[in-house]
Formats: structure tokens, C-alpha cells, sequence
């Protein structure tokens, strides 16, 4: 029997909610519009140019209609909670707008409105690379000095609620230097979350190195009190010695499968985390799929690819949408401070991929069983969000994402 909260009942199959634990909510809007060759070597680094192009365009309206139907979509498919990693603070010029809070509100409004839990990470942005140059003409409108940036946590901190959480995010070592990362650290609360991308690409682990002396995970883990609080995003560059050290030190892994499919990221050495009791769970990222079963579909799928063997992900169970599930949702509250275990998720015990499912089988049949959408209904915080498959908002929102997207792309 497995020991995975999932039991059947009347509704059908139900499981806890899970957890996407990295989002930036204005990257759905250009899911399919980079998928263009630009240059022979197109790689993440060119992926970014179109990325900044996309940012500059948004505004607080269109970033909430944006997330909202993310939100909904997020929902539809079995998350209940989402880390939106927040870096498109000010306006396109840069200079913020009269109230500072105002894109953070759009992504609590969007929030709000579809019923998902949210913890808002806004992200400290302040330099263009290791070397502390400047930020670029485009990357203007994410960056902060350490006083603006903490009085924004100030000013969000007082909007928190039971599905509302207000953690830090550092962008990433190469945008924020060390003294600015100690000071925002010291002045945290002490059940914050924080989440950084980390070793995302090898020119990342290779600029820390000539930098910094270190790479950039064992760089982090020398220098700051990384614990079960933390999520590092990514993390895809490791070595023995980093894995061993993340794993120590209890902080999570978001792994974004399928993003870093899209970007030609890599992939994260999993069999190896797992033997050292590494703890993970998953994001989605840039969006390119809002579906938690194709992120942990794909994050097996990419082991067995590596390795040219079958069933990689395993630990105490020899199932690996057991052992895919249970990973994520045992970091779910560490990760994102949100009671997700109380969710509800009800997969449809009618549907084809799941006729004579069992206890012992329905995880894995619901991850392996190919793409037609069994989420029946979705229960957040006591309030049911989805029914028949449909978030109860759905046409309204869509209306509202259709125009958003009209005005983003004219």
C-alpha cells in the first residue's frame, strides 16, 4: 500500500495540492514566440533578448490579466500554490511608478481573484554580472539599491494573509553582490523563504569561478546560512561535493524540467541528489507548460535519457511517481510556507488513463498515462476553485488574457 496521502472517495481520487515552486508570471505570455531560430548557436542567452523585449511591454493591468490566467490554468492542471520570482518592479524606463508596489499588487490581485495560494518573492536585482557592472538599458525596470528594495518588502509584508506569504528572492550571485546580500539576509524576518537561481548555465559556473574563486552553489554554501528556508533554483551545474553540501544543508531544489528543456539548460544530476538525500520539488518557470504531471514526467524521462536506463527516480518506493510526488510535496511547506497539504486535488476515477487505477498504481498512471487533463477538482484553503475540470472563473478571465495579450503583441 502506498504511504502517499492519496486515498479514493466519493469524488475520486485525492491527493494533496502541489507546490510550483518558480514562476514568472509574465513569461506565459510569450510561450511559442522564441521558438525561432536567431542565431546558430541560439542558446538561454539569446532566449533573453527576446525575454527582455516581452518585459518591457507589461504594465500592472497587463501583467494581472497575464497572471491570472496562468493562475487559472495553474489551478486546472493541480497546483494550488505557486513562488512567483518577481522582478518586473518599475516602468519601462525604469523609474518606478508612483506607488512601488504596484506590479507586486497586479501578481496578489491575480492571486486573489483565481484562489491560488501565492508567495510573492520580489527579487533583488542590482548588477549586470559578477564584475558588478551596471545593469543594461533593459533590465532598468527590475533593479533595486537595498533600502528601496527592503521598504518594498516593508509595504508587502503588511498584505500577508493565510494564502499570502512575502518571502526574498536574490536574483542570482552574478546580480547581487556580496555586501547586499548580507544586509538584506540580516534584516529578514525569521520564517522568510528565500530563493535564488543558482547554476542555471555553464558561463554562470564559469565567470563565479574566475570571480569569485569558487563555483557558484559551493560559492553559496561557504557564505550564507543556507538552510531549510532556502529554494535554489535550478542548480542544473553541480559537483560532488555541491550536491553533498546542498543536501546537507536541507534547502530545496526547484527543478524546472521543462524550461530547462526549452532553454537547452541541462540536467540536474537526480540519481546522484537522491543518494545524498537531497531534497526537490518543481517549477514551472517560464510557462512553456503549466502542468505539474509533464514537469515530473520529464523529470524522469531526462534521467533515463542520460543514463539509458528506466525507473531512475526511486527511493524508499520502488515507484517513481511515488517517489516524484512525495519529493515534492514533503517540501512543499519548507519551500513556500504555504498549507498546501490541506488542498485538495480530485483526479477523475472515471477517466480512461485511470479505469481499475489503485492505491498502489494511481500516481503512476496519472504521471505516465500521456496528456489528457484528469484534475476534476481542485479544493484551496476550504474553497473549490475547479469543478468538471474548469476553474469557476475561466471564461471571464480568458476574456480578460485575450485582450491583455492584444495589446502585448500589437
Amino acid at each position: 500500500m502506498s504511504d502517499l496521502p492519496v486515498q479514493r472517495t466519493a469524488r475520486g481520487w485525492e491527493l494533496p495540492g502541489v507546490a510550483n515552486l518558480h514562476s514568472h508570471a509574465f513569461q506565459r505570455a510569450m510561450a511559442g514566440l522564441a521558438e525561432r531560430q536567431t542565431d546558430p548557436a541560439d542558446s538561454f542567452w539569446t532566449w533573453r533578448d527576446t525575454m527582455y523585449r516581452m518585459a518591457a511591454r507589461f504594465d500592472p493591468d497587463t501583467l494581472r490579466d497575464v497572471a491570472a490566467q496562468l493562475y487559472v490554468e495553474m489551478l486546472e492542471a493541480g497546483y494550488t500554490a505557486v513562488c512567483e520570482f518577481h522582478y518586473v518592479h518599475h516602468a519601462g524606463d525604469g523609474r518606478p511608478y508612483d506607488d512601488p508596489a504596484a506590479m507586486s499588487r497586479a501578481l496578489i490581485d491575480a492571486a486573489r481573484e483565481t484562489g491560488i495560494r501565492l508567495t510573492l518573492l520580489p527579487v533583488l536585482y542590482m548588477t549586470g554580472g559578477f564584475d558588478g557592472r551596471a545593469l543594461a538599458e533593459r533590465q532598468r525596470r527590475f533593479g533595486h539599491d537595498v533600502d528601496a528594495y527592503l521598504r518594498l518588502l516593508d509595504t508587502l509584508r503588511d498584505m500577508r494573509n493565510d494564502s499570502l506569504h512575502i518571502g526574498c528572492a536574490l536574483h542570482s550571485l552574478r546580480a547581487v553582490p556580496e555586501t547586499a546580500m548580507r544586509e538584506v539576509l540580516a534584516a529578514l524576518p525569521v520564517d522568510a523563504r528565500i530563493h535564488i537561481h543558482i547554476a542555471e548555465q555553464m558561463a554562470e559556473v564559469d565567470e563565479c569561478v574566475a570571480v569569485r574563486g569558487a563555483r557558484p552553489a559551493r560559492w553559496l554554501l561557504d557564505h550564507a546560512p543556507v538552510d531549510s528556508r532556502w529554494t535554489l533554483v535550478h542548480a542544473t551545474h553541480l559537483d560532488e561535493s555541491e550536491i553533498a553540501g546542498i543536501a546537507s544543508s536541507r534547502a530545496t531544489v526547484a527543478i524546472c524540467t521543462t524550461t530547462e528543456g526549452n532553454l537547452g539548460d541541462g540536467l540536474f544530476p537526480l540519481r546522484a541528489f537522491l543518494e545524498a538525500g537531497g531534497r526537490f520539488g518543481i517549477g514551472s518557470d517560464s510557462h512553456v507548460s503549466t502542468s505539474p504531471v509533464e514537469e515530473l514526467r520529464w523529470l524522469e524521462y531526462g534521467q533515463r535519457l542520460v543514463t539509458r536506463r528506466r525507473n531512475v527516480a526511486v527511493r524508499e518506493s520502488t515507484s517513481v511517481g511515488e517517489t516524484l510526488l512525495s519529493g515534492v510535496l514533503e517540501t512543499a511547506f519548507d519551500a513556500s510556507a504555504q498549507a498546501t497539504h490541506q488542498d485538495r486535488v480530485v483526479l477523475d476515477a472515471d477517466a480512461p488513463i485511470l479505469a481499475g487505477a489503485t492505491a498502489e498504481d494511481v500516481v503512476d498512471r496519472w504521471i505516465f498515462s500521456g496528456n489528457r487533463p484528469v484534475v476534476r477538482e481542485v479544493d484551496v484553503a476550504g474553497r473549490t476553485v475547479v469543478r468538471d475540470g474548469r476553474h469557476l472563473d475561466a471564461e471571464a478571465i480568458g476574456a480578460r488574457y485575450r485582450l491583455a495579450m492584444s495589446r502585448l503583441l500589437a
